[in-house]
């Protein structure tokens, strides 16, 4: 196509085209516009009086003291530091102090004078025999009572009965103090497993240290009978010793065990303390 070839329009774009014209020329024929008037300002709105003082409402509560809006912190106490403790201070004076009450070590026993050893031994035995024989406040309670056993105090009064009664015999006194020592050791050995197996709570060796430290008023007997060759004080004297034997076993032995079964716990014990008490009166 050529620059000089035109395209015709269409009817309907020719007539609006011709429309357009026409409003333009009527526009400019009359005249400038005229202008519409202006929009009547609005009136002024009341104005809120805000005092320049203070912008909130005073309260009618009274002030608040500046002591009471801080919070009081109470200062928590620092407690002492404790006291160095030096090696000299685990025995004094020959008593046993903290290595003994299991707040600290053992003291050495293998490098202590035989003397002391002894010693201790010893005052272990009074200790104990003081707290199955004799009245105490603790002697009902077997918590407290033989909390520190031993053998050597049962050791000693089973072979301290038998050399009695070995004394006291006047033939086969190497007989008699077998025939006594066996039966005790072996009927200690007896009631302690009859106890166990009743169920009782009880620690084997704790139980054969109570009844041979039970022993000692049966020795106390013994040797009374081997001083006074007397029938009627024999039976007198071992029914004595006999029942304060059986005194000093039973709050031991009924609170091992369950309640109901008390009395088979108890009966053997008695059992071997009358026997023995046979053989202190027979023995001439």
């Amino acid at each position: 196509m050529s620059q000089g070839d035109t395209v015709p329009l269409h009817p309907s774009s020719q007539s609006d085209i011709d429309e357009i014209e026409n409003l333009i020329n009527e526009s400019v024929q009359s005249g400038p516009g005229t202008v519409l008037a202006a929009r009547p300002p609005s009136p002024t709105r009341p104005s809120i009086p805000v005092s320049s003082s203070s912008p909130f409402m005073q309260s009618n509560l009274p002030p608040l003291h500046p002591s009471s809006s801080a919070q009081k912190v109470t200062p928590v106490p620092v407690p002492p530091p404790l006291p160095a403790v030096s090696n000299s201070s685990n025995f004094q004076g020959g008593s046993q102090t903290i290595g003994a009450s299991a707040f600290g070590s053992p003291p050495n026993t293998l490098t202590e004078p035989v003397w002391d050893t002894v010693k201790r031994d010893l005052s272990r035995i009074v200790s104990n025999l003081k707290l199955v024989v004799f009245p105490n406040p603790y002697r009902e309670d077997p918590g407290k009572a033989l909390r520190d056993w031993d053998l050597w105090g049962p050791f000693f009064f089973i072979v301290f009965l038998g050399l009695t009664l070995s004394w006291s015999a006047s033939v086969k006194k190497s007989e008699v103090f077998a025939v006594a020592f066996a039966l005790l050791a072996a009927g200690a050995v007896i009631l302690t497993l009859n106890v166990l197996l009743l169920g009782g709570h009880i620690i084997f060796f704790q139980s054969l240290s109570l009844l041979g430290y039970c022993l000692f008023p049966l020795d106390v007997g013994a040797v009374i009978c081997m001083l006074k060759d007397n029938v009627i004080l024999k039976m007198v004297v071992v029914s004595v010793t006999l029942a304060w034997s059986s005194w000093a076993a039973y709050p031991f032995m009924s609170a091992a065990v369950n309640p109901r079964r008390k009395a088979l716990a108890l009966y053997p014990v008695f059992l071997m303390y009358v026997s023995v008490g046979f053989l202190i009166i027979a023995i001439n």
